[in-house]
């Protein structure tokens, strides 16, 4: 090969490296907020990269960094107001203040979290709007009284919620709803609501009061799909409470494990498809984990 074609190849292969086109080669950062619990429900502390498995689409992805998560959370808390729930409401409001408390204790970073109230008896209707603010919380729950002759409206207020986070620009948005069972009477169907939630990348946490119910109204079935996909796909939660009693340690439980979540990040190759799917697992044994992509700022 002469000089000249030498030098020519070499500009080449330079080229070919710097080319805009290798880029879809490079690995880019993505993360996930994620709650890891032993048996017993509680969260595990002092876990690092080796300790999570992350998969797109069933792809193994590299673990970056693991890190407590201290950004604010905006959580929507859903209260069922309906005359459905009227044996159950007297639980909710014991139950209530001591999650709404370490909810809004500030956090390692000094970050308080914000919580809204949402009744969704009949219409859903804000008794507190998002607050860090105790007292003010407090009040919103003396506000909750099962309405006389109402229904249940979840999905409609589970919609209404995602297009506020959307509004606000939340950047940690959760959704907690304290579901009595036994009706629905929502305008909008499961498939009106999944896609919002899932773009809202709010885990939803479902806590149903009561045995599951057999109606097989079209009604109720929209509701059981988005309560079971809609928690499974977010990396939230679906639990069955078969007494109303039962609800206070929950909610402990379940704000302990809030508030003791991971930022895990990982690396995954450029392309113009995302994934479908992301899961995360825990590598120990007894460890469970469930994770909720952190929203990309720059996106709706």
């Amino acid at each position: 090969m002469t000089h000249g074609r030498v030098i020519a190849a070499l500009c080449l292969f330079a080229c070919a490296l710097t080319w805009p086109g290798r880029l879809g080669a490079q690995a880019i950062q993505r993360a996930l907020y994620v709650s890891v619990v032993n048996e017993a429900g509680a969260p595990v502390p002092d876990l690092g990269p080796t300790d999570f498995i992350v998969r797109e689409d069933n792809i193994a992805r590299e673990v970056l960094s693991v890190r407590p998560a201290d950004e604010p959370m905006q959580v929507a808390l859903l209260v069922d107001t309906s005359q459905v729930a009227r044996n159950d409401i007297m639980h909710m409001r014991d139950a209530l203040p001591a999650f709404v408390t370490t909810l809004t204790n500030p956090n390692e970073s000094g970050a308080k979290n914000q919580v809204a109230i949402i009744a969704f008896g009949e219409r859903p209707t804000v008794f507190t709007e998002y607050t860090s603010n105790v007292a003010e919380l407090k009040k919103g729950i003396t506000r909750i009284w099962a309405q006389q002759g109402s229904g249940p409206y979840l999905l409609d207020a589970i919609f209404e919620v995602t297009q506020a986070f959307k509004k606000r620009e939340a950047t940690r948005p959760v959704i907690v709803a304290i579901v009595a069972e036994g009706g629905e009477m929502s305008y909008r169907q499961h498939d009106q609501v999944l896609d919002p939630l899932r773009a809202s990348t709010a885990p939803l946490y479902a806590l149903m009061l009561g045995s599951p119910s057999t109606s097989l109204s079209d009604e109720e079935r929209s509701r059981s799909i988005v309560l079971d996909k809609g928690t499974i796909d977010t990396g939230g939660r679906r639990d069955q409470l078969l007494a109303p009693s039962a609800l206070s340690d929950r909610l402990k439980q379940l704000a302990n494990q809030l508030t003791h979540q991971y930022r895990v990040t990982y690396a995954r190759p450029q392309s113009l498809i995302p994934p479908e799917r992301v899961a995360v697992a825990a590598a120990r044994p007894g460890l469970s984990a469930r994770g909720t992509p952190v929203k990309e700022q720059g996106r709706p």
